[in-house]
């Protein structure tokens, strides 16, 4: 039976006609998918895609999470983490310290290390330099994934390098892949309101082209449930669809809830609810249909909705990220690291098959559990 034969919803049945026929949707489709309340029909076009790409494989990583330091000059209203140097708590990690977590989640098992941290002005590009190698040297094949177009743009300014320089010399001391963090929405309007000393989306994006016309691989996200409109989502999936159109750069989409503890934006929101994350989730497969990959992060969504998203056209649980710092600074009452197990057990009983990879999605034979 063809999918559109499936499909109740008369306005989701022409999207999924054109889904079948590998046609991109359009803008109007886009506002149709993300106010449906026909769930189960646009979840059975988001999974036709999903599917198609990955048949019954949800991936997920052993992982670590570092996060460098948390002064940052930037102090966005959306940040729980960031501080000021003067700060209570505030901290930079040094290179002996870094050395220690690393070889303490290597003697777990890791595969992966996601690095991001803030803008601090006295970090200069030999302290990353050394970092990445002082990885290197403790698990030569780890997977990298580390700095945002944010920092690398940061890193660029406070060192009077081009960005295409700065990357190059990452890149030679272990960089394997660039997080999709910074991108938040691109809305201008919104951007000054969440965060305004943050680089623009154009700037994001053109970051993120070098990065690809260099040959690395990135992630791309998009922060929602603040102040955002969904003209403002259908613009941001579709700036990600157009520079992937051209450069063929983005393995990962990931939406991130936004979450308020401690953070300056409170005004006029409501708390996400279990529809609103299916339709961000489901439409971005369905609108990115050139984006690989949809990761779900459990730390953000919660293990039951991961889960369910699992069949709503995400193929990616994300990892285990021992200690996370960023969203549990905002008030996720998730647990700051996951176990391999449990993210296989939550796969498998949501019907599909567990395959262990990294951010590269180059996959590990799997564990037996």
């Amino acid at each position: 039976m063809k999918l559109a034969d499936t499909i109740q919803d008369r306005t989701l049945r022409a999207i999924a006609e054109k889904v079948e026929q590998d046609i991109p949707v359009d803008q109007m489709d886009t506002r149709t998918m993300l106010t449906t309340t026909s769930i189960l029909d646009l979840g059975a076009i988001a999974q036709f895609v999903r599917r198609r790409l990955h048949g019954n494989i949800a991936y997920y990583g052993v992982n670590m999470n570092m996060n460098y330091t948390n002064i940052c000059e930037l102090r966005c209203p959306l940040c729980a983490f960031s501080c000021d140097e003067s700060d209570d708590g505030s901290y930079v990690l040094s290179l002996d310290e870094i050395k220690e977590r690393v070889e303490d989640a290597v003697s777990s098992g890791i595969d992966e290390i996601h690095i991001v941290g803030g803008l601090h002005p006295r970090l200069k590009l030999d302290y990353f330099e050394r970092m990445l190698q002082c990885i290197r040297e403790i698990k030569p094949d780890i997977f990298i994934v580390a700095f945002t177009a944010v920092e690398y743009d940061y890193f660029a300014r406070l060192n009077n390098l081009s960005v295409e320089i700065v990357l190059r010399r990452l890149i030679d001391a272990g960089v394997n892949a660039i997080p999709g963090g910074g991108a938040e929405i691109f809305s201008p309007h919104v951007r000054e309101t969440i965060a305004p000393k943050k680089i623009s989306a154009v700037r994001w994006l053109e970051i993120m082209h070098i990065a690809h016309t260099m040959g690395l691989k990135t992630n791309a996200t998009m922060l929602y449930n603040h102040q955002e409109r969904v003209d403002d989502v259908i613009d941001h999936l579709f700036r990600i669809r157009t520079l992937q159109d051209k450069t063929h750069g983005f393995k990962t989409f990931v939406p991130l809830a936004f979450h308020e503890t401690n953070t300056r934006i409170h005004a006029h929101r409501r708390e996400t609810t279990g529809y609103d994350d299916i339709r961000i989730y489901a439409t971005s497969r369905v609108v990115l249909h050139n984006v690989p990959h949809i990761k779900a992060l459990w730390m953000y969504v919660g293990e039951k909705m991961a889960q369910v998203l699992l069949n709503f056209g995400v193929d990616d649980m994300s990892g285990t990220y021992n200690n996370e710092k960023v969203v549990h600074a905002a008030g996720a009452r998730t647990p700051d690291y996951g176990s391999e197990p449990s993210l296989r057990r939550i796969i498998m009983d949501a019907g599909m098959v567990p395959q262990r990879t990294t951010a590269g999605y180059g996959t590990k034979a799997e564990v037996t559990t």
